[in-house]
């Protein structure tokens, strides 16, 4: 059995323990994408923590999200259906995450906003990476939290 690392203990914001470590994406050009992300992802406390030629790594406190350099990946086709969701705690950061990413490089795809679903209503924006990968960050606001 592997012990279990500091990582295994990650919780959310709920307090519940967090099943997902981390996610990794490719790249075409990873100096470009790595200016995108580190711009898109302060306003939600991402800095960057690994830096190399072929990948690099952000997160609040260890690696969460990885850029893998692939220099020879087409454009992501825009529907196919898979998206990344991070969490924010405000609407104020979610705002300045949707500014940041356009104004590095990145293409709307669902300006901020309130949105239904399943449920729950909340508050969310949606951007493209220059790669085209969907990102989207997203808060549940307090009145609606509860279902």
């Amino acid at each position: 059995m592997l012990p279990l690392g500091p990582r295994a203990s990650s919780k959310d914001f709920s307090g519940r323990i967090a099943m997902i470590d981390h996610i990794s994406i490719g790249v075409r050009d990873l100096p470009r994408s790595v200016r995108f992300y580190a711009a898109a992802l302060a306003p939600l406390g991402f800095t960057m923590l690994v830096d190399t030629p072929a990948r690099a790594a952000f997160g609040t406190k260890y690696p969460e999200l990885w850029l893998n350099a692939r220099s020879a990946m087409r454009p992501v086709e825009t529907d196919t259906g898979a998206h990344l969701c991070l969490r924010a705690r405000t609407r104020e950061a979610i705002d300045a995450f949707y500014g940041a990413a356009l104004a590095d490089g990145g293409s709307d795809d669902g300006a901020p906003g309130l949105r239904a679903a399943t449920q729950v209503t909340y508050y969310a924006a949606f951007v493209r990476d220059p790669d085209g990968n969907r990102i989207e960050v997203m808060t549940v606001p307090a009145a609606t939290a509860g279902g």
